[in-house]
């Protein structure tokens, strides 16, 4: 068994690190692969079963992805093997496609003293169950306002991924590739997660400190916008429940008020406060479709100065009101998530990092790293 330590995960190097990845109805497809072909190419690169991996659904059935495929899982929750990790693989619709018996089987994994984690949208679940209680989260950038609402007591952030004591979490995408990078870093040294990152033809691995690019800050990045611009749209994303007056954000960035106005109508094709005005609906949209807060409640974390302002704008700009949208969001029933015990595990041994390992024997970079 797995033992942690106050600066992060703890493996034992010495012997194969049990992984298990728990498939929640349409999780994304990326950030599964992105977090099983490191741990396959390590034992690849290193000629010896360093990690085995398996899939894990609630009944043992296929799991179908956002992308329209489906998994067959190796074993059900019921009859699980014993993991030193487990990773909840999530993705679109996050709230609504996690189930009571889910959330039992983590809280007894984690009485046991197994390490968790979460990919893309997965850590909701874990902040749902209480197991990201005072810890540092990250998790796909589209989930990331319903979980900092709902989970107050989680320290969300925008970084690509985190690893703290026991736990790790993920964005989505390639993020989770770089987050068991930096977890075999740390177990094996950087010889063979630099050697698996030419493998894939990674130009560099990204650490904690990396962020997550938003979806405003895109615009520097492909000439659209200057530095000054991507300031205020910053400062306006961290500031959706307190709106800032406009002479203010130009202090704030030391240009004038005039040229704030003509930056956004020159490359955004809107003024500033319709901009500002669009950012803080998204947020309630978000909300209104991914948490539970009343209407009223979302009026307020939104910066509007009453619920009916709120759905005037709403309906205005949006094109229905914030009541119809939550409806149509939720039409589907909402289950029922009182927690219940579970049955004993049972110990079960999936061949796949061994298959894998066999059936590398003959590529060039096989056994090329030692360990």
């Amino acid at each position: 068994m797995v033992m942690a330590n106050g600066s992060g995960l703890a493996f034992d190097a010495r012997s194969t690190t049990k992984v298990g990845f728990l498939l929640l109805d349409h999780f994304t497809m990326i950030a599964l692969a992105s977090s099983i072909e490191p741990l396959r190419m390590a034992n690849q690169l290193s000629a010896e079963e360093l990690y085995s991996w398996s899939l894990i659904s609630e009944d043992g059935k296929s799991v179908t992805a956002s992308d329209g495929l489906s998994l067959a899982p190796d074993m059900s929750i019921e009859n699980s093997a014993e993991f030193d990790l487990i990773i909840v693989a999530g993705g679109i619709d996050i709230t609504r496609t996690f189930t009571a018996k889910q959330v039992s089987w983590l809280t007894k994994q984690s009485r046991k003293g197994v390490q968790l984690g979460g990919i893309c949208t997965g850590a909701y679940v874990l902040a749902y169950a209480g197991l990201l209680n005072g810890y540092q989260c990250s998790v796909h950038w589209e989930c990331l306002t319903a979980l900092q609402e709902t989970f107050p007591k989680v320290n969300c952030n925008n970084k690509l991924f985190s690893i703290d004591k026991d736990r790790m979490t993920s964005s989505g995408g390639s993020a989770p590739m770089d987050m068991f990078l930096n977890m075999m870093t740390k177990q094996h040294g950087p010889k063979l997660s630099n050697a698996i990152s030419d493998m894939f033809i990674c130009d560099r691995i990204r650490n904690e400190s990396d962020q997550q690019r938003m979806p405003m800050r895109q615009f520097s990045n492909v000439g659209v916008c200057t530095p000054k611009l991507v300031d205020v749209i910053e400062l306006m994303e961290n500031n959706l429940e307190e709106p800032i007056e406009l002479d203010e954000l130009a202090t704030f960035v030391d240009v004038s008020r005039r040229q704030i106005e003509r930056m956004f109508h020159r490359h955004l094709d809107c003024s500033p406060s319709r901009f500002y005005l669009r950012l803080r609906l998204e947020r309630a949209r978000k909300l209104l479709k991914q948490s539970n807060m009343s209407i009223v409640e979302i009026s307020m974390a939104c910066g509007f100065i009453s619920t009916p302002h709120f759905s005037r704008c709403y309906r205005k700009h949006i094109g229905v009101s914030p009541r119809d949208e939550r409806k149509t969001a939720w039409k589907g029933e909402v289950p029922d998530l009182a927690v219940n015990a579970e049955s004993g595990d049972a110990i079960v041994y999936i061949p796949h990092a061994h298959d894998a390992l066999s059936q590398s024997h003959t590529e060039p970079s096989y056994g090329s790293v030692v360990v």
